[in-house]
């Protein structure tokens, strides 16, 4: 009398169970993978395409805009009235007259600012 194995005949066992399904899981896992990077390629693309068109646009509108008016000339400096003075000049030391008369201000404090303002 001949002795079957242990298993059923035409029938895989444990081992040859768990190799298939590891195969099967390898396989979607690899097809997961790639349609994954696939969209992502696409969705990159779409965009770079996207900003690209963006960019043409703003250099084109750029483009069509007449350039911006030079910048006004600053104003010129105030102009020096006698001896040098500017007319801001000449009201500081009028200010400053005035406090030396209402006894704000003292010789010495008169004389340091009015040499400020004269520039020595």
């Amino acid at each position: 009398m001949m002795r079957r194995g242990v298993g059923r005949v035409g029938r895989r066992g444990l081992i040859g169970t768990m190799a298939t399904t590891a195969v099967v899981a390898g396989t979607a896992t690899a097809v997961a993978g790639g349609v994954s990077r696939r969209q992502a390629g696409k969705a990159q693309d779409a965009a770079d395409a996207q900003a690209y068109r963006d960019q043409q646009a703003y250099d084109q509108q750029m483009a069509a805009q007449p350039p911006p008016p030079p910048a006004p000339a600053p104003a010129p400096a105030a102009a020096p009235v006698a001896g040098g003075l500017t007319e801001e000049g000449i009201a500081q030391l009028q200010q400053l007259a005035s406090l030396k008369e209402q006894g704000i201000l003292t010789e010495e404090e008169f004389a340091a600012q009015k040499a400020k303002i004269l520039g020595g």
